[in-house]
């Protein structure tokens, strides 16, 4: 026992000693291996043995790689990763994601190109350079190496067409989107202001508003013939807004705002719709901002239908519905068509009516809103618009608002003055209560049989020790025979109306 003591410790620190060595000799053999740039002639397929990202290209310093990015098993994107986080800075543009196999490919002719001979280009950067490169700011370039020019010129850069991340120094103009990862939310710029929005119901244009911070020209104005305004994340903590390189127009601080930070810093438009703020710490990275601090504020914290109450959960706007079992209206019921059509008319509605007390929308001083006397008036200004949704009114002021779009959230107050009535298609509501109802029926119904097992389980048992005893009476709980077998009739109904109690 002393012996196996004494050996063990040393064991154990071998073993972490060859762990450590051979995890670095890994690290440095993977480095080793992803180049620092490549040339013409350049070409790289899907390793299947690779679960999460393979690495292609390698900044100089180890922290950003573009890599092959494993998606939903068995396709990938090409993105830039920061290794130590395995988050995505940058994802290309595809047309389509591409397959996970053979003969997917990434090659460089003068143009980076990711294609396969079977279904096309999925993404190229159109350019005729000599070198592709990646940056230790996480810039990807495709560069033009002139004979005797020291400095290559740059034919295409990934901080030309950002994803949903803008990274440290990185400058974001107003022929830049951040999208997020699900499509939905976007950050754009105005003519002195940066905005969020929600995607648009038609698919074109940016969208609705939710959001928006507008410059507030304190050492700088935003003058009409200066050009457009940009943004850049600073190194010191905060989104700086610039007209020109000197003076900015506008800062918006983080919580690090003048600290100096060990890492770098990155923003992103979360699939949320919200706009945060990191940096990186070492280990994790650190949230430092956020545009939108109160959950309710977030153009759809909740779903469709749905009641967002401020520091607490989500409910059913109808309050029949179960929030649980998984929302509160069918997906179907979102599609952006209106409610009209050729076969319409008030007689014969497509759709039925949800009012509801003490609701209110949120960022309503983004949005326009019509003076009316009345919650009825309101309400008949809705009725015959086929592009109408519903309509929010406060009493108090008489503000209107009208929804030319899909219910989404909205928030719960206790003003009973602010009020809305809402359009649901037909059928809504009804396919939710009745996978409910059917929920429960099929509980109630599954308790039933497990009951019923029990009590034939207990019968068994019963009839076969009877047997065994070969008496025919039945045995009370002192095991004492009792009665004749006809006396069973009368024990067996009182056994029943027990169990009926």
């Amino acid at each position: 026992m002393d012996l196996v003591n004494s050996i063990t410790p040393l064991k154990l620190t071998q073993f972490f000693i060859i762990s450590i060595f051979f995890s670095n000799f890994f690290q440095i053999k993977v480095e080793s291996e992803t180049p620092n740039q490549f040339f013409k002639g350049f070409k790289a397929n899907p390793d299947p043995q690779i679960s999460n990202f393979q690495p292609l290209l390698s900044d100089s310093t180890g922290n950003y790689s573009l890599s092959f990015l494993r998606v939903e098993e068995n396709q990938l994107s090409l993105a830039i990763i920061h290794v130590k986080s395995f988050e995505s800075i940058w994802v290309a543009n595809l047309t389509r994601l591409a397959k996970w196999a053979y003969p997917t490919e990434l090659y460089f002719n003068g143009s980076l190109v990711l294609s396969d001979s079977r279904s096309g280009v999925f993404w190229s950067t159109h350019t005729d350079g000599d070198r592709v490169w990646l940056s230790n700011t996480s810039n990807l370039q495709v560069q033009k190496v002139e004979n005797g020019v020291t400095s290559p010129s740059v034919l295409w850069q990934s901080f030309d067409f950002p994803s949903n991340t803008l990274v440290e120094n990185q400058n974001f103009t107003s022929a830049m989107t951040l999208v997020s990862s699900n499509g939905l939310y976007s950050m754009r710029l105005g003519f002195d202001f940066f905005g969020l929005y929600f995607k648009g119901e038609s698919g074109s244009g940016p969208g609705r508003i939710y959001w928006r911070h507008k410059a507030l020209e304190a050492k700088a104005d935003v003058m009409e013939d200066q050009g457009h305004i940009y943004v850049v994340l600073k190194s010191n903590g905060f989104l700086g807004m610039y007209q020109n390189e000197s003076v900015p127009v506008d800062v918006e601080s983080f919580n690090s705002f003048q600290q100096p930070v060990s890492g770098v810093r990155r923003v992103r438009v979360e699939p949320d719709g919200n706009l945060k703020g990191y940096f990186w710490d070492g280990s994790s990275w650190v949230l430092d901002y956020q545009a939108i601090k109160e959950t309710c504020e977030l153009p759809s914290p909740c779903g469709a239908y749905e009641l967002c109450h401020p520091g607490k959960s989500c409910s059913c706007l109808d309050n029949n519905t179960d929030y649980s079992i998984g929302g509160c209206v069918p997906p179907n019921t979102q599609e952006p068509r209106d409610f009209c059509g050729a076969s319409y008319d008030l007689d014969h509605k497509k759709y039925k009516g949800l009012s509801r007390n003490g609701v209110e929308l949120p960022n309503t001083e983004l949005m326009d809103y019509q003076h009316m006397v009345s919650f009825q008036e309101c309400q008949s200004a809705c009725e015959g618009n086929c592009t109408c949704w519903g309509v929010v009114y406060t009493n108090t002021s008489g503000f209107c608002y009208i929804l030319n779009y899909p219910i989404q959230s909205l928030v719960g107050v206790r003003d009973e003055s602010k009020m809305g009535v809402f359009k649901m298609r037909e059928g809504v509501g009804k396919d939710k209560m009745g996978m409910g109802f059917g929920v429960r029926v099929g509980l109630l119904c599954g308790a039933i049989l497990v009951l019923g097992g029990v009590i034939g389980l207990g019968y068994y048992r019963y009839i076969k020790r009877k047997r065994e005893r070969g008496v025919s009476g039945y045995v009370d709980d002192d095991g004492v025979v009792v009665g004749p077998y006809k006396d069973l009739g009368n024990a067996s109904f009182r056994s029943i109306e027990l169990i009926e109690r």
